[in-house]
């Protein structure tokens, strides 16, 4: 899938949490966010919107903070549709939160070819029916 139409694809099922999410549309979407949130920084310091603590450390920009509400939804569900394009329930989506570990698992899924042809959360996204569709 290409990026233009991976993040379209996220941004038009930002809030479905049901079928797969093939390996390229997931990728996309997280270089998307990485770009997203690298302008939203450089945006921050140009115009002068960035947030520090009472230490004076960086706490984001209000710029980065809207940019990261805004594709929150978006990203999540491109995850749990990821999840169960390797054939694994969406709620396996808490364990990133979890130290160490989580993250790494996380990572392997996300990394790991999907199931070939059906599985119990519908649709090969890879396959020429499926591509139609979409």
């Amino acid at each position: 899938m290409p990026f233009g139409k991976a993040i379209s694809t996220c941004f038009a099922k930002f809030v479905r949490f049901s079928g797969r999410a093939s390996r390229s549309e997931y990728w996309w979407f997280q270089l998307f966010f990485l770009i997203s949130g690298g302008v939203a920084f450089g945006a921050d310091l140009l115009l002068g919107t960035v947030i520090t603590d009472e230490n004076d450390e960086f706490a984001g920009g209000l710029i980065l903070w809207l940019v990261i509400l805004i594709l929150v939804l978006p990203q999540s569900s491109v995850l749990i549709r990821r999840l169960h394009d390797t054939n694994h329930s969406g709620w396996w989506y808490w364990l990133q939160f979890v130290p160490l570990v989580g993250p790494l698992v996380t990572l392997v899924w996300a990394c790991t070819p999907g199931t070939t042809g059906d599985n119990a959360y519908g649709q090969d996204p890879l396959s020429e029916v499926a591509s139609v569709f979409d």
